[in-house]
């Protein structure tokens, strides 16, 4: 009741001045729920949200070479932090989790358990290594090289069966899409309505999948910090949390 009321509150405080233009940079990953998330927020406050989403990497290097906006959400705390030590924002706040899973196309068979993903021959899709995603698949690949369930050469051998390393998640997710990969890693929030009737899931054991923690801060440039730091509170919100989660995303605890 205490969080409603001091939400209720920022917003009304954000909404007492103009009405401000928000930029905002985001992870590919939260296209979606982001996106219904700014329609509600800006229902809300009477601000106006615009959204930019790529890889967090793209994005953190647009804002070190000069790039304004009013927030950053980050799929990494490895894209965010360089940010807080240069000074440009202030320190991250954990708001979801997510999780990665294999994907492949419905009709295509060629993926049917993870150690398939080392066979020879299987056209495998991931993120290149400075996106989040990426530094998390190849985590993944090395906790079962550790584990020796595999063999302890399993990440090489997989790794031999990429055939494209992508700037985002979403264009790794396109690739199973339109059928020019056998499996791909992505989180689980990327298989969304519009593609699941497209793909086949193979989960990924707990023991070897990586957490994913996203960060978001407000930028120390924003023309509008008041109404930046109203948007960071509604994402932490209850009405905030329940689009996350309605997308996919875990709680950030």
């Amino acid at each position: 009741m205490l969080k409603t009321v001091a939400l209720t509150a920022v917003l009304l405080t954000a909404s007492a001045a103009a009405a401000a233009n928000l930029t905002v940079f985001a992870a590919a990953s939260l296209t979606d729920a982001f996106t219904e998330l700014g329609k509600a927020f800006d229902a809300q406050s009477g601000n106006t949200t615009t959204f930019q989403f790529a890889g967090s990497q793209a994005l953190r290097t647009q804002l070190e070479n000069g790039a304004k906006a009013d927030i950053y959400a980050s799929a990494n705390d490895a894209q965010f932090t360089p940010l807080v030590t240069k000074g440009l924002i202030a320190a991250g706040q954990p708001f979801v989790r997510n999780k990665l899973t294999l994907i492949a196309p419905r009709n295509n068979l060629a993926l049917q358990t993870l150690n398939d993903l080392s066979k020879p021959g299987l056209k495998l899709v991931i993120a290149d290594k400075t996106v989040p995603v990426g530094d998390y698949t190849r985590r993944m690949l090395a906790a079962i090289d550790k584990s020796g369930t595999y063999g302890k050469d399993f990440s090489a051998r997989t790794l031999k069966n990429v055939v494209s390393e992508e700037t985002n998640v979403r264009q790794v997710a396109l690739k199973v899409q339109l059928g020019e990969a056998d499996a791909a890693v992505v989180y689980t929030t990327d298989v969304t309505p519009i593609l699941k009737p497209l793909v086949r899931v193979i989960a990924l054991p707990s023991r070897f999948n990586q957490s994913a923690s996203y960060p978001i801060g407000v930028l120390k440039g924003s023309a509008s910090p008041v109404a930046a730091q109203a948007f960071v509170t509604f994402v932490q919100s209850a009405a905030g949390q329940k689009i996350l989660k309605k997308w996919g995303f875990l709680s950030p605890q």
